[in-house]
């Protein structure tokens, strides 16, 4: 290896080293490595904390240690900081997403149930509760929980390098998404504000869930009146 390809990999080296001790509000990142997420991150970080004295944290781990749960994880990280803190928290082997505040009342200022939701519109939810309810508390426990902007996107399937770039869109737009609640319920508006943008991926959420019901729907009238037009026959 030359002078040249030798410098080169140490610069990147010191660059991918010295980045997460400049990043404040993507606390910690082992799995991304995405600069624009990055960079987006910070400035709407930045600007919530100016505006509303609330710092905003993405945390991406690799793993948790044994026996540790999410929650135990948060909680030791969250000592950390004396200011008002939220963390969203996501870790990538047990795939397991949270959000966690401190103070408690914190909690007024977003929808943390609808930010976490597996479902993304009201109709999915629907379905959901129709197919995976076993009582009628949790079918109305179900009907009352979308809206979700993290874990929809996070369970659409994906391979190789697009399995990151998917973590990257659903973590930024759970992000956004709390970001702009806490401004909102503050009264006040942030310059990097993504609304629409955030809005269009959960239209392309629907779209996508939507058409696997419409097919869902097909296949099941398709194969009824297949068994019972071969019965007639048989009979």
């Amino acid at each position: 290896m030359n002078k040249f390809k030798r410098g080169l990999l140490a610069l990147v080296l010191t660059v991918y080293a010295t980045a997460p001790l400049n990043a404040e509000y993507l606390y910690k990142d082992e799995v991304l490595f995405n600069p624009k997420l990055t960079q987006d991150v910070e400035a709407m970080g930045k600007e919530l904390h100016e505006k509303t004295g609330i710092a905003l944290r993405l945390v991406v781990v690799k793993e948790l240690d044994e026996n540790q749960t999410i929650v135990d994880y948060e909680k030791s990280l969250i000592e950390n900081f004396n200011e008002p803190t939220i963390l969203l928290t996501f870790s990538e082997m047990n795939q397991k997403v949270d959000i966690l505040a401190r103070p408690e009342s914190l909690y007024k200022y977003f929808d943390r149930k609808q930010v976490l939701s597996p479902t993304a519109t009201g109709l999915q939810a629907f379905f959901m509760a129709v197919f995976f309810s076993s009582s009628y508390d949790n079918f109305k426990e179900n009907m009352s929980s979308y809206g979700g902007s993290i874990i929809p996107i996070l369970a659409e399937k994906a391979k190789g390098e697009d399995i990151i770039n998917k973590y990257s869109v659903a973590l930024f737009n759970g992000y956004a998404d709390i970001a702009e609640q806490v401004a909102s319920a503050k009264n006040v508006k942030l310059d990097t504000a993504v609304g629409n943008s955030n809005r269009y991926t959960i239209e392309v959420m629907k779209i996508i869930f939507y058409s696997f019901v419409l097919y869902g729907l097909y296949a099941y009238i398709k194969r009824k009146i297949y068994i019972k037009k071969n019965k007639h026959e048989k009979e």
